[in-house]
């Protein structure tokens, strides 16, 4: 789910890339849940099952991570993914949320397929995605192939990969979610992994989606806030630690009560303790000082083209000559833009 901040950004505050090419040689942490979640949800048939091998194991978040991540290094951009590590206990009610979530999606999957209807049978198949741990190994033993670096963080990815931005050792984190500003992240990349051509929901319509870019110093002066506020705010209109938020307060709202107290104790003890099944300030705390680790090293290899084929190939069934030839691309991009790595262009960023 995530904070849900949408209504408070002003346009003028993003930045819209039309050119990947533009990000040439800048260094990018991915939340790799969030991305691998993207791919079990968009790579699917028209009745919503996702790509499976000859033994009936799940393949679209392979086959997503492979393909997007050589586009990636043809545009010359240095990714590293960060994977989730335990979630915290103030997490547990919206994990069980979204557990119930997608154990009724399932059943009206079902119910659709018997009815026909492909497009609610897909919808609700996307729903119910889940990220195993099997995937989730499979995921990083690719990585090691391709010769991309990854990060196990010792609790949620967001928070480490907003930490090594922060750090200096990445200049933007790449997720769909804001809970990355409200861990400290410099920049945010949204739609990294889902940029392109895509249909509405429920609509007949398709839309050109592009990455944009959120700098978190240029937000808070837009907004006049510190970023101690800006958690507040997000606390108030929901988090992953508190998914219903405070009732009767959506972002707007959160923004006007924030510059009223400004002074985060006095707001969160102007609400009635009832509103908050979890403590607001273990929220906040936790945003502050969410755990992270120092224990990473960012090394980007040649790709083991044999290792690569053995995975997707040998092992999960994927087309050998699509492989051998999106390898060639990789190998390619990899020598012109990873090794003698360039300064992407300066136009818009500092």
């Amino acid at each position: 789910m995530g904070v849900n901040l949408k209504d408070l950004i002003p346009d003028d505050v993003k930045i819209i890339i039309d050119d990947l090419r533009s990000l040439r040689g800048r260094v990018i942490s991915i939340d790799a849940y969030n991305a691998l979640y993207q791919f079990l949800t968009a790579i699917r048939q028209i009745d919503g099952t996702p790509l499976m091998d000859s033994r009936g194991r799940i393949t679209s978040h392979l086959n997503g991570l492979f393909y997007r991540t050589i586009n990636f290094v043809e545009a010359g951009i240095k990714l590293v993914y960060v994977f989730d590590g335990q979630p915290p206990e103030i997490k547990y009610m919206e994990i069980e949320r979204r557990r119930k979530i997608k154990e009724e999606a399932v059943k009206k999957y079902e119910e659709a397929l018997k009815k026909g209807d492909l497009e609610a049978a897909k919808r609700y198949a996307q729903m119910s995605a889940r990220l195993t741990e099997d995937m989730v190994a499979d995921a990083k033993k690719l990585l090691d192939a391709m010769g991309i670096p990854w990060v196990q963080a010792p609790a949620e990815g967001e928070a480490q990969a907003a930490y090594m931005t922060a750090r200096g050792d990445c200049w933007a984190t790449g997720s769909q979610d804001y809970d990355s500003l409200l861990f400290g992240s410099p920049r945010l990349i949204r739609n990294l992994t889902i940029s392109g051509r895509r249909k509405l929901p429920r609509k007949d319509i398709y839309i050109e989606i592009k990455p944009e870019v959120i700098e978190l110093a240029k937000l808070l002066k837009k907004l006049s806030l510190t970023r101690e506020q800006l958690i507040a705010i997000g606390i108030l209109v929901g988090t992953d630690y508190n998914p219903d938020g405070v009732k009767g307060i959506g972002p707007k709202k959160a923004l006007q009560l924030v510059r009223t107290y400004r002074d985060i104790d006095k707001l969160f003890k102007a609400i009635p303790r009832r509103e908050f099944p979890v403590d607001p300030l273990k929220i906040f705390e936790y945003f502050m000082n969410p755990p992270h680790t120092d224990d990473y090293k960012l090394e980007w290899r040649e790709p083991d083209e044999k290792a690569v084929i053995e995975i997707l190939v040998e092992e999960h069934d994927f087309s050998i000559q699509r492989v051998k030839n999106a390898l060639e691309r990789y190998k390619k991009a990899y020598r012109e833009h990873i090794k003698g790595v360039q300064k992407g262009l300066d136009l818009w960023f500092t």
